[in-house]
């Protein structure tokens, strides 16, 4: 196995190489317009992603290259746990998306608004848009702007309105901050980005903003995190649901309103009350 990075904004892990429809050619092109390919979409062409999409890798992300077949490479993703693999998620993505690990730095940075300019210099040309949960390793700091460590021995610069440092103290209010940021964002089947979050995603996506190593997906997540009493959960803390004899299925953010969560696929991100079948599949909380 080889170490490399994501040098994409963003790009979709996939379960194989035959996985993408002729749809998805935006989500697979080289340099990859996932917010074109979201609005492309209807319901029954996201319902079709099941099966098809597992996750979402961010821009500098590393992962560990098994192999690598016909242009795509079959990878790990070690900053998303999994029970798949103990190494980290596995999955395909067009080899195209990857390049070499951005040099070593210190203090590293979350973006922490839905998306940034990556900029050449400060106030200067952009460079790329990068996505809600991207974090990268920061060397120097001028005019209101953070230099960064960039995949392929680059680098950039963001303002540091939209960057958290990862190392900053976070309670249950930053975690429903963030995640409110996206109330109304239609729900995607693997998605991790700020172009669409399934339900495990919002929660992966959040806790990385805040330096937190949370698995992928919800069964996971349940597994792992310390499990609290249900009545005992608040806001900021998670909730988790499952039918009878079924594992984990679904995870969202305790609210005060009931539960900030991505429902499905042909719903949007939203704040409400829990439902009666919601009630009736509820099983365990977790606090971070």
């Amino acid at each position: 196995m080889k170490l490399a990075a994501t040098k994409v904004p963003v790009s979709t892990v996939w379960t194989s190489p035959d996985a993408p429809r002729d749809i998805d050619a935006p989500a697979t092109a080289a340099q990859p317009d996932v917010a074109s390919w979201a609005k492309s979409m209807d319901t029954d062409t996201r319902l079709g992603l099941h099966g098809r999409t597992l996750t979402q890798l961010l821009f500098a992300e590393p992962v560990l290259v098994r192999s690598e077949r016909d242009g795509w490479s079959e990878i790990l993703a070690p900053w998303q746990p999994s029970s798949e693999d103990e190494l980290g998620y596995p999955g395909w993505v067009p080899s195209s998306h990857l390049g070499e690990l951005p040099q070593s730095a210190d203090d590293p940075v979350a973006i922490a608004v839905p998306t940034a300019a990556l900029l050449a210099e400060p106030g200067g040309r952009p460079l790329a848009e990068l996505s809600f949960g991207t974090v990268l390793a920061s060397d120097e700091h001028a005019d209101g702007h953070t230099r960064v460590a960039t995949p392929d021995g680059g680098s950039g610069w963001l303002a540091d309105a939209v960057l958290r440092s990862v190392s900053e103290p976070a309670g249950p209010d930053d975690r429903l901050r963030l995640g409110e940021q996206f109330l109304g964002l239609e729900y995607l089947w693997g998605g991790t980005s700020a172009y669409g979050l399934d339900c495990s995603g919002l929660i992966h996506a959040v806790s990385r903003v805040l330096g937190l190593r949370t698995p992928r997906d919800a069964h996971d997540q349940a597994d792992t995190l310390p499990n609290i009493p249900v009545d005992d959960a608040r806001p900021g803390d998670l909730y988790f649901f499952a039918r009878d004899g079924k594992p984990v299925h679904h995870v969202g953010f305790v609210s005060a309103a009931g539960m900030l969560h991505a429902s499905e696929t042909g719903k949007r991100l939203e704040n409400e009350a829990l439902s009666d079948e919601r009630r009736a599949t509820l099983v365990t909380a977790a606090r971070f």
